[in-house]
């Protein structure tokens, strides 16, 4: 009987994360007193009250998520910063955040308090969470404008949505086609502080994929970060056959836009008249 309870509680915990309840337990066979004796013997360790670790501390993120959830209730599940770090949006090691239609308080959980729909929540790592949409959605007003962005074009990036499930203050202003990084957000907030026309982003001239684009005026502006030698070559082979395929090349440094954006703006001005 006993190597049986250990064998059920062992396969509770593995589709768990190593965490279980103290419901689980019960029903596995142990008794209250039992649970306390494995408690003091160190089989059991505390995480959350009436949510157990079973042999040692959740070792990993999911483990500390799934025990999160497993103390906030059924109806709880991973969402906001921690559903967007779930996702690979964001990096973020604070409190775990959930969200319920109704639980008490946990010490070290952030509870949002809030009645999902059946389209908010799916299961990732085997975790109940928000999908990248809503999370994107919950996450309005509590991340930086960039940081925002940058979290909206790498789901888009990774294929966990289209543009089309985000809600309109969310799809205003996206491209085509996602941005790959910090600098392509920063150049399209450039171009729409500066009233510039809007570029086509990441698409395929003469068989290279350009950072940005405008087709009528067939001008280019590639967005150069560091460089290695072997990559400035590179870049002015790929910008000699583009001169050639009948387009303008501006390469722009993060130190200028940044430092002069106002004549950064007006030289693309003058090219774009």
């Amino acid at each position: 009987m006993g190597h049986q309870v250990h064998t059920v509680v062992a396969g509770i915990a593995f589709a768990q994360h190593g965490v279980v309840t103290h419901e689980q337990l019960l029903r596995a066979g142990l008794t209250p007193r039992r649970i306390a004796s494995w408690v003091q013997r160190g089989r059991l360790i505390r995480v959350h009250r009436g949510v157990y670790a079973v042999g040692h501390l959740p070792p990993s993120p999911h483990a500390r998520a799934m025990a999160a959830l497993l103390a906030c209730g059924p109806t709880a599940v991973l969402s906001h910063r921690s559903a967007a770090r779930l996702w690979g949006l964001i990096r973020y090691d604070g409190p775990i955040e959930v969200t319920a239609a109704n639980t008490r308080r946990r010490r070290g959980v952030i509870v949002h308090r809030h009645r999902l729909t059946e389209t908010d929540v799916t299961r990732h790592w085997d975790l109940p969470v928000t999908t990248p949409a809503r999370t994107l959605t919950d996450l309005t007003g509590a991340l930086p404008a960039a940081a925002l962005t940058r979290a909206v074009n790498d789901a888009r990036l990774h294929n966990l949505l289209n543009v089309d499930d985000l809600p309109p203050r969310l799809r205003n202003g996206q491209t085509a086609r996602p941005t790959r990084s910090a600098f392509e957000d920063a150049f399209l907030e450039f171009v729409r502080r500066h009233r510039l026309p809007t570029p086509e982003v990441n698409t395929v001239v003469a068989g290279y994929e350009v950072d940005m684009l405008w087709p009528p005026q067939r001008l280019i502006a590639e967005l150069d970060g560091h460089q290695h030698d072997w990559q400035f070559e590179t870049d002015r082979e790929k910008d000699a056959d583009l001169l050639a395929a009948g387009h303008r090349v501006v390469r722009v440094t993060w130190d200028r836009l940044n430092d002069q954006p106002v004549k950064e703006a007006a030289r693309f001005r003058a090219l774009l008249a």
